[in-house]
């Protein structure tokens, strides 16, 4: 048996637990076809969901008598349907001129803004507005042409927070024929016949032609349409959520650096709709909104974890993103603590300025922590596997497996000093540091602060950029000493770090590609 509207909403009420009892349901109502059906479906079912409704018509002082027979017209219904109803005056055009938008965008920002005041003032819970089918496939279209992506093609949600769509599973057709069969009038804007706005445009001409020359029911997969990539997105937002507890550590260094540590092991694990979309939160959250925030941010910011450590990008708002020696940095730093080569990054090279830590001898086997830091060397002797494991598995950007039997010195962690070299061949070739770093573009001002693995003047490692051919496992080799470089917090359990050693084969493949050269 087909069913008639009240129950169409009742049950699309319900399947999105839209309203509970006890509620109070502020429903906006301007006088125009959707907005008077919304009104009546609610009053339909207000006693039998157990919850109160009230309306809020906001004149926008743009049409002049028109705006005020509408005002009229919403009274007179709301006295006759029993509802309370506030009515707010605003001058949209001066709004519109100071915050320097359009009317269409200042119009709905006064809407919002009384809505909310509602809810304040007047014990409302739930925000009904008068979107339906139509609108939403508007909405579709119109966040297509414009490059929203995938989210655009959500459309417009049933239920967000708490505002509410009752009507989004009807369409228009039926809403009038709702009211006419009803014998209910309703009051129509002029401008909405005009093709001066965007959104009208794409009403009048372009779904219509859609119908008429691709499919008539064209609004109805549109909309199916959007209703699945709604689950999708729950679905990626809810994958970016778990991913962000695996790769986003909290910085706060005071006010000269705050922001996200990203950790390039963890990152790299994920696939990519959820990197991407892992990026925008970040960035989300240092600037403090989404607004703004394209396709060429992410794309640029991801970028960086293919680039050398210290690489920095301004991606507006505020707001920097910079290689460091474990991941990505993205926050709010002053431009003298951007230089500094491991900042942010959580382990590696962060924190203390490197030309003044002197050289540090490690400890082998064992543990050396860098003074006044988190970041841990950790040397062993691997036993099991030797050189055939040692050829099969490649080795992480902070974890190395070195020929123990090569080094003539004992090994030191330090910054550069004159006369560094490294062998970059296996012919035993040689460069010196300077000018490999130069070769390589890093910063001037980071090369006094890279962190170095050292045998004498022979660099054994330039942790997340190279390592020496000399050191590198062979056929020869009988003593394997693993290099690790870490993060442990003295005492400290730091539950939001990424553990730096949780990485797939895929992960191995991204980053060894880049430091075993």
């Amino acid at each position: 048996m087909k069913r008639n509207i009240i129950e169409l909403a009742e049950a699309y009420i319900r399947d999105h637990g839209m309203i509970q009892r006890e509620d109070v349901v502020v429903a906006g109502v301007s006088g125009g076809a959707d907005s008077v059906c919304l009104l009546f479906v609610l009053c339909a079912l207000r006693e039998r969901l157990g919850f109160r409704v009230k309306v809020c018509h906001v004149n926008h002082g743009l049409r002049g008598a028109e705006a005020d027979a509408d005002e009229a017209y919403v009274r007179e219904l709301c006295g006759r349907l029993g509802v309370e109803c506030r009515f707010f005056h605003e001058n949209v055009e001066l709004v519109a001129k100071k915050r320097k938008q359009s009317c269409e965008e200042a119009g709905r920002g006064v809407r919002r803004e009384a809505f909310e005041k509602m809810c304040r003032e007047n014990g409302a819970t739930k925000i009904a507005t008068a979107h339906h089918r139509d609108d939403n496939v508007e909405t579709v279209l119109m966040n297509m042409a414009r490059g929203t992506g995938v989210q655009g093609l959500c459309g417009i949600w049933p239920v967000r927070g708490r505002w509410i769509r009752p009507l989004l599973c009807l369409g228009r057709e039926q809403i009038e024929r709702f009211l006419k069969e009803r014998g209910v009038g309703w009051r129509t804007d002029v401008t909405n016949g005009e093709e001066t706005y965007t959104r009208n445009r794409i009403r009048l001409s372009i779904v219509p032609q859609i119908c008429r020359q691709v499919n008539p029911g064209a609004v109805r997969h549109l909309d199916e349409l959007s209703c699945q990539v709604r689950e999708i997105w729950e679905y990626l937002e809810y994958e970016t959520q778990k991913a962000w507890e695996r790769c986003v550590r909290v910085c706060d260094r005071g006010p000269d650096e705050k922001g996200l540590a990203i950790d390039a092991f963890s990152f790299a694990a994920e696939a990519p709709a959820v990197q991407k979309q892992l990026i925008k939160k970040c960035l989300a959250a240092a600037r403090g909104t989404e607004k703004d925030i394209g396709s060429a941010h992410i794309l640029a910011a991801l970028a960086l974890f293919d680039r050398q450590a210290g690489k920095r990008l301004d991606l507006g708002g505020g707001v920097t993103a910079r290689r460091t020696y474990d991941g990505v940095f993205v926050g709010r730093e002053k431009k003298e603590s951007a230089g500094r080569a491991g900042a942010g990054g959580g382990a590696p090279g962060r924190g203390a300025e490197r030309g003044d830590a002197g050289s540090v001898g490690l400890t082998v086997p064992g543990k050396t922590r860098l003074p006044g830091e988190d970041t841990v060397i950790e040397c062993r002797f691997i036993n099991e596997g030797g050189v055939e494991k040692a050829r099969k598995i490649l080795q992480k950007s902070y974890t190395k497996w070195i020929d123990y039997d090569i080094i003539e010195h004992s090994l030191s962690i330090r910054t550069r000093q004159s006369g560094d070299y490294l062998t970059v061949d296996a012919e035993g070739g040689r460069q010196k540091l300077k000018d490999f770093l130069i070769n390589r573009k890093v910063p001037r001002e980071m090369r006094d602060r890279l962190m170095l693995i050292a045998d004498g003047k022979h660099i054994v490692w330039i942790p997340g950029l190279r390592m020496s051919r000399a050191y590198q496992v062979g056929q020869d080799t009988k003593k394997i000493l693993e290099i690790k470089i870490t993060e442990e917090k003295e005492n400290v359990r730091d539950d939001q770090s990424a553990d730096p050693g949780r990485k797939s084969r895929r992960e191995d493949q991204r980053t060894g590609k880049t430091d075993q050269q």
